[in-house]
């Protein structure tokens, strides 16, 4: 008897020791997941911050193309400025000193129009587009002006 009572007692506490295991297994399996889910959402969170950094990286490259395109569209323009007016070719000295006072008679004349705009108009936009464009004209027309060098 006491065999079978012993027997008994060993598939019982065989019984509880596999239930014990399964429910060990289960608070495992459940603490495992739960990591999982935290480095899911790690991984996620990363490339959703690599994501964002890549829109600002092409976002800046294409700020940058668009000035380097505006800058290249500004010295074509002052190339041809500058091959138009060296196209001219010969003329009489009194043309040439004519032609000579004509960017300075301009700026005179527009910086004279923009300070009149400034006393008279309240308006804040119109008076500074036309201190940028008095500005700006001025510096076009004498900002690059350096003799050229001679050649040997």
């Amino acid at each position: 008897m006491a065999s079978i009572l012993n027997l008994g007692i060993d598939a019982a506490a065989g019984g509880l020791f596999g239930i014990v295991g399964t429910a060990l297994g289960r608070v495992a399996g459940y603490f495992e997941r739960r990591q999982l889910h935290e480095q899911e959402q790690a991984r996620w969170g990363h490339e959703y911050r690599l994501h964002e950094l890549n829109m600002q990286a092409r976002h800046q490259e294409t700020e940058l193309e668009l000035a380097l395109t505006a800058q290249a569209g500004s010295w074509n323009g002052l190339e041809a400025s500058l091959k138009a007016e060296a196209s001219l070719g010969k003329a009489s000295l009194w043309v040439i000193n004519i032609l000579r006072l004509v960017r300075p008679a301009i700026t005179l004349i527009l910086w004279g129009v923009t300070a009149t705009i400034f006393m008279v108009t309240q308006d804040k936009a119109i008076v500074d587009a036309s201190v940028f464009a008095a500005t700006a004209a001025t510096l076009w027309w004498f900002g690059d002006r350096a003799p050229k060098p001679v050649p040997r």
